[in-house]
């Protein structure tokens, strides 16, 4: 089948993981793995054409022109090159966008590129690092203020808060729930067990060394102990190279490495949890799934790497995907096993899918992200084999709000019931509890409980009353 020249296609990729707190400075970990994916690409002076540069936001150290430094680095002179914003989804949503300018003629060749020296920063908290801005510049990181004054912001307890939701909504006790989470997560250890090289956590481990709290393994944040968290202080890597059939073809890329891009979507929930009418799903997530995989379902798709922060992430995934088997969910082993540098995961989960789809010529692949608080939703499906003729677009981002989104009320008086909560731990034991709360009017509030229930207490559907406080605090006693 003749492939139209200006079909986007990933040509290069390239990971890696530093141990032993052994990490280069973050811009020479994207040089070294931009020169990777070149060479992956069987086209090692490629990147002198480079045409656009995206890096990823990095955490680990803040420089004056992030780009543009790695630009001169990498001797290329990109008509565009720009540091992103942060989140999971943020890497994907790149890709898409350099896809869609090469599909509409406007671009042949762009690097997505990021890195993050967090577990090195952890012992080195003033590295001798170069390019230091004059003055730094803030964190870009926008709260939602009434989520922010009750202390929800923590990633660790939005996404348990929506666990919780998920499992009131499955009726399962709070046992049964936790023995679901581990068989859900356990085999995610397999996966990063088998990449040594890669995986900042190479052991495989049982659901019940993964749920139960120990010393060594505390509890989060209900229902999540450390083992079931993300893991972001890692110092990793990785990069895609993304060409053209027509500017593959001129770099002599051979065809067997050549991955296509077969669909893409993208969804946005209300940014307030809150405000999200069924907290045990994600109506943006099955849209941008549903846009990624077009009317093809995910019965096709032979491999998966299903955005991995927490259970509930994956779970909202599996859900809108249909998935009912116990088929692979990762390609990587996730984020709390292979890692999650910061906002570049899904940099590391399509390096690591094109490798997979190059194995495994002409199946299908899809890569999922989230970003923030399960707010920024992207999918992309991929395949060695080209798909159908026409252009890619960039998808929109647009609210996903299926049914509307609920008012939030701020300083709520009287009684209520308890629509989700989670227990945030301290080292040792119960700190105090988050509560979304229903109201008789049919809005929604958040509170605080400063006496955490007993160990085992299922809090949802409980009565409270909700007393406002000062600095807009709502707190909840039964």
């Amino acid at each position: 089948m003749a492939v139209d020249p200006r079909t986007p296609c990933l040509v290069g990729v390239a990971r890696r993981t530093w141990r032993d707190a052994s990490s280069p400075e973050p811009i020479d970990q994207w040089e070294q793995v931009a020169r990777a994916a070149a060479a992956d690409a069987g086209a090692p002076d490629a990147l002198g054409g480079l045409q656009r540069l995206d890096v990823v936001y990095c955490q680990s150290w803040e420089y004056d022109d992030p780009s543009g430094r790695l630009a001169a680095r990498l001797g290329a002179a990109p008509g565009q090159h720009a540091y992103s914003g942060i989140g999971g989804s943020v890497p994907l949503r790149l890709v898409v966008a350099a896809a869609a300018a090469m599909a509409a003629g406007r671009l042949d060749l762009a690097l997505v590129v990021g890195g993050e020296a967090l577990a090195t920063r952890r012992h080195l908290p003033e590295p001798p690092w170069s390019f230091a801005p004059p003055t730094p510049r803030p964190f870009p990181l926008t709260l939602d203020r009434t989520e922010a004054a009750h202390g929800i912001y923590q990633a660790y307890l939005t996404f348990a808060l929506l666990d919780t939701a998920r499992r009131a909504h499955l009726d399962r006790t709070v046992a049964e729930h936790r023995d679901e989470l581990g068989a859900l997560l356990a085999p995610l250890t397999s996966v990063a067990a088998a990449q040594p090289e890669h995986a900042w956590f190479p052991r495989e481990r049982r659901a019940g060394e993964l749920t139960t709290p120990t010393p060594a393994n505390r509890m989060v944040s209900t229902p999540y102990t450390k083992l079931m968290t993300a893991v972001m202080d890692v110092d990793m890597a990785a990069a895609v190279l993304l060409a053209t059939e027509e500017a593959a073809d001129r770099l002599g890329v051979p065809a067997d490495r050549r991955v296509y891009l077969r669909g893409a979507g993208a969804g946005e929930e209300p940014p307030a949890l809150a405000a999200r009418p069924d907290l045990w799903r994600s109506p943006a997530l099955a849209a941008a799934v549903g846009g990624a995989l077009g009317t093809g379902g995910a019965d096709g798709v032979a491999h998966l790497d299903l955005y991995s922060c927490f259970a509930s992430s994956l779970a909202f995934a599996r859900d809108a995907l249909g998935i009912t088997d116990d088929r692979p969910l990762t390609v990587t082993g996730g984020l709390p096993y292979h890692g999650g540098p910061g906002s570049n995961y899904t940099t590391h989960a399509l390096a690591a899918m094109v490798e997979v789809l190059r194995d495994d010529p002409g199946s299908l692949g899809l890569v999922t992200g989230v970003g923030m608080h399960m707010t920024h939703h992207a999918a992309t499906l991929w395949s060695t084999t080209p798909g159908r003729a026409g252009p890619v677009e960039d998808p929109p981002a647009g609210p996903v709000e299926d049914p509307p989104a609920v008012p939030v009320t701020a300083g709520a008086e009287g009684p209520a019931t308890v629509t989700t909560f989670s227990t945030v731990h301290h080292r040792d034991g119960p700190e105090w509890t988050a509560l979304i709360c229903d109201l008789p009017d049919g809005t929604r509030a958040y509170a605080r409980m400063e006496e955490p229930p007993a160990g085992g207490d299922d809090l949802v559907g409980t009565a409270v009353t909700l007393t406002a406080g000062p600095r807009g605090v709502t707190t909840a006693r039964r």
